[in-house]
């Protein structure tokens, strides 16, 4: 089972877990530090929604005031009515304009706060990196931006349209239980017999609809999630297109983009199915409901005991409480919606905090002056063991090359130094002394090529002239006139040149120490050359860390530990450099 398969196994196990999971995930904005301004727009919302409920009301009296000044042919009291109604209508439109335009403002607030939090959490403790190594790859660019988005316009619109349903049911109820009369069934006489016919049409009609439509919540689920999978393998085509078009690799791509649209048409054709009955149901349900109090309400019309206008605001106030009680029908695609988008909400969150709870194998921190590696064990997946009973320091100023045949783990001590390695033990000090890692795929965040060279500090943390300086010392003078660019620098720059901006990067920092992961691996021996070097004249006593291949790495490495047979063996130096 995959993961994503068991964080959705969780939301389905436990159904009585979903409302208060989704209450913590809900409470928390109204609690914070917006919670004044939150708390003012919301009550102005739920004012200005019980305001159209108050001229519902209003206007069901004035169609029996309307409907009886036109069987009487009263024309004065038709002017007036009509101008009382162009009245009312003139605030009623004011009221729906406002309401909303806060409600856009409320919701746009909160999803602002609920995404800086995410993002925050997402990138706290390394979250954005375990997620993608253990497993969890439903796509949390979309938890973060799409599912954010919906979760909370959706949650707004159904709560707020739940409260104005409630008060102009009861509203409504108190009318039509006055106006509705009694009626005799079996010799029982039943009164307010109206308001019944009401809730059991509506009753009937919400447990249909739930029968019909109940697939959509896991089909909704799906299909979003098929949606964004397509979406990201587009993306990875843009991302790799010149070693695909290298590989002729378009029939190959064709097929996985066809094989994912696939899963989106075969979701997507369920869907419309379900929604095909669900539309018929809900719609012949519409239909009869516009007749319906007619004809119940016909046989005391007939007799004589209401009038045309009283007729009329039966028929207004039984549609406005049939309405009501079938609130859940009208929204039945929208709580599927809102549904699934939770449940892809808190299973993301579910992970990150099984990331943030599982144990820390590995004891890495940063203190005193010395890297020391002691009883360092390295495990991969499956079992297998890298390193076992490892111990290593590394004095202030030294220069260390690990070494070892591929798949032996040299990367993979890079990485627990950088605390991304969650399988092994043992303890690992970094010095507390400012350091900075170089992998052999450096980063290069879109933007200005001077943000991409200060990363991951601000542009001006380091003087203007200095950008020029460093990218001269890397042999990349002719990128000093495109400092001020903007651009996808990882297209526009050969992978050597990626990897010298990356030493010209390390200029900047200053590091005391430096972790090389093959950070030369794209280089030609003259350029790995002078890179090094460059870096041993311009940062005297850097400590530097290297994992590389080349032999001619090692005359600028005071010792060379080779890593076999999950051992660290240190070999004499070559240079004594």
């Amino acid at each position: 089972m995959t993961k994503n398969a068991e964080y959705s196994a969780v939301n389905d196990a436990v159904p009585g877990q979903f409302w208060s999971r989704v209450w913590h995930l809900v409470v928390p904005y109204w609690r914070s530090e917006e919670k004044g301004k939150a708390w003012l727009l919301l009550l102005s919302v739920i004012a200005l929604s019980l305001f159209n409920v108050a001229v519902s009301v209003i206007i069901n009296r004035w169609y029996r005031d309307f409907y009886n000044a036109l069987e009487k042919k009263d024309l004065a009291a038709f002017t007036q009515l009509m101008l009382f109604f162009c009245g009312i209508a003139a605030v009623a439109i004011l009221a729906a304009v406002y309401r909303l335009y806060l409600t856009q403002m409320l919701t746009i607030r909160w999803r602002r706060w609920l995404t800086e939090k995410h993002f925050a959490r997402w990138l706290s403790q390394k979250n954005y990196y375990f997620l993608e190594q253990g497993g969890y790859t439903d796509n949390p660019d979309q938890r973060l931006s799409e599912d954010l988005n919906s979760f909370t316009s959706d949650t707004l619109s159904l709560a707020l349209g739940l409260i104005s349903t409630v008060v102009s049911l009861v509203s409504f109820s108190i009318i039509l239980w006055g106006v509705s009369g009694s009626i005799e069934v079996f010799g029982i006489e039943i009164p307010g017999y109206m308001f019944w016919c009401a809730l059991l049409y509506a009753g009937v009609g919400s447990w249909l609809a739930h029968l019909i439509g109940r697939r959509l919540i896991g089909l909704s689920n799906r299909q979003q999630r098929y949606e964004a999978d397509l979406r990201f393998a587009m993306v990875r085509i843009r991302e790799n297109a010149e070693s695909i078009a290298l590989y002729n690799g378009e029939p190959n791509e064709n097929e996985r983009l066809n094989n994912r649209f696939g899963s989106v048409w075969s979701n997507f054709w369920t869907i419309m199915n379900v929604q095909k009955r669900l539309k018929f149901f809900t719609t012949g349900y519409g239909q009869i409901a516009i007749i319906f109090p007619f004809v119940v309400a016909a046989p005391r019309y007939f007799s004589g005991k209401i009038q045309l206008g009283e007729l009329m605001q039966i028929n207004s106030a039984f549609g406005n409480v049939q309405e009501n009680f079938s609130w859940f029908i009208d929204a039945y695609v929208t709580l599927a919606s809102w549904k699934a988008t939770s449940d892809r909400l808190l299973s993301f969150r579910q992970a990150l905090d099984d990331n943030e709870a599982r144990p820390v194998a590995i004891d890495v921190q940063r203190q005193g002056e010395q890297l020391a590696i002691d009883d360092l064990s390295l495990d991969v997946p499956g079992g297998r063991s890298l390193l076992a009973g490892a111990a290593l320091s590394v004095a202030a100023g030294e220069q260390v090359m690990l070494s070892g045949r591929s798949g032996s783990g040299k990367s993979t001590l890079l990485r627990a130094m950088g605390g991304l390695w969650p399988s092994g033990a043992g303890q690992i000090r970094l010095p507390a002394e400012r350091s900075l890692f170089l992998p052999q795929k450096p980063y290069l965040p879109i933007g200005t090529l001077r943000e991409a060279l200060s990363y991951p500090q601000a542009v001006q943390a380091y003087p203007a002239a200095r950008y020029a300086e460093v990218l001269h010392s890397c042999r990349l003078p002719h990128l000093v006139e495109r400092l001020d660019e903007s651009n996808h620098w990882q297209r526009q720059l050969s992978p050597g040149e990626q990897q010298r901006l990356a030493f010209a990067r390390a200029l900047l920092y200053a590091p005391k120490w430096l972790y090389l992961d093959e950070a030369t691996a794209a280089m030609d021996e003259e350029d790995e050359a002078l890179m090094y070097q460059t870096v041993l004249d311009s940062l005297p006593g850097v400590s530097v860390v290297s994992v590389g291949h080349r032999s001619s790495l090692k005359r600028f490495h005071r010792r060379h530990v080779r890593i076999e047979g999950g051992q660290l063996k240190v070999q004499p130096s070559e240079s004594g450099a």
